[in-house]
């Protein structure tokens, strides 16, 4: 007898039901792309009516102001990139609040030592966990002349990303890298867009284009 698997119904889930906590390395203490759309993420999830909680590390002169509330984890300076800090370990207190919080979506942001507790604490209590990927972590290190190492950083993400239910990719390129690599059988694409108040052709500089060298560009 061949049994035939119901197509499963869609559950209406209002963004008002949703709690997100999302666990970055860094969301505001350094500015760059990856934390720049995590924050404008965290802000639309915000105007929906999606409750948002943002575990990452914290700095006394961060570079912008953290967009939705944040909880600071413990971390440590980065060896040779010491304006970057790397987390390293969720105490009593975050997980009391992450508790008090009690998300139902677990987002992480980057495969470091709290990614992987947070994505442990989520399929503890059986909450999705879901990963947006910004950056290919293993090539860093060729920059420490580690490459040696690549493939057992790419095990370590590999196991990472396997244990969320979705990885977000930036883009396709990305994402047919990560599926190549094996890190993941749903991987989807969470593209960025472009921000068209600071990229616009109102801004446009010949003097800027001259200085180095790029007159003839359009």
């Amino acid at each position: 007898m061949t049994l035939t698997k119901k197509p499963l119904q869609p559950c209406p889930v209002k963004p008002t039901d949703l709690r997100v906590a999302l666990f970055s390395g860094n969301y505001n203490y350094v500015r760059d792309g990856a934390n720049q759309a995590l924050n404008r993420l965290v802000e639309y999830l915000l105007r929906q009516g999606v409750q948002v909680r943002v575990y990452s590390p914290t700095v006394e002169n961060p570079a912008f102001p953290a967009t939705g509330d944040l909880v600071d984890v413990p971390a440590i300076p980065i060896p040779g990139r010491s304006e970057y800090r790397l987390p390293i370990a969720v105490p009593l207190r975050v997980r009391r609040d992450l508790e008090r919080f009690n998300p139902n979506i677990v987002h992480v942001s980057s495969p470091d030592i709290v990614g992987h507790r947070a994505v442990t604490w989520a399929r503890r209590h059986k909450i999705a966990a879901v990963a947006s990927v910004h950056t290919r972590f293993d090539t860093y290190l060729a920059y420490y002349h580690l490459q040696a190492l690549e493939p057992l950083a790419r095990g370590i993400m590999r196991r990472f990303y396997h244990r969320c239910e979705i990885v977000l990719a930036p883009a396709e390129s990305t994402g047919a890298i990560l599926r190549a690599q094996r890190m993941n059988r749903d991987i989807a694409i969470w593209g960025r867009g472009v921000d068209l108040k600071a990229f616009s052709p109102v801004r446009r500089s010949q003097m800027l284009r001259s200085a180095y060298g790029r007159s003839a560009w359009p």
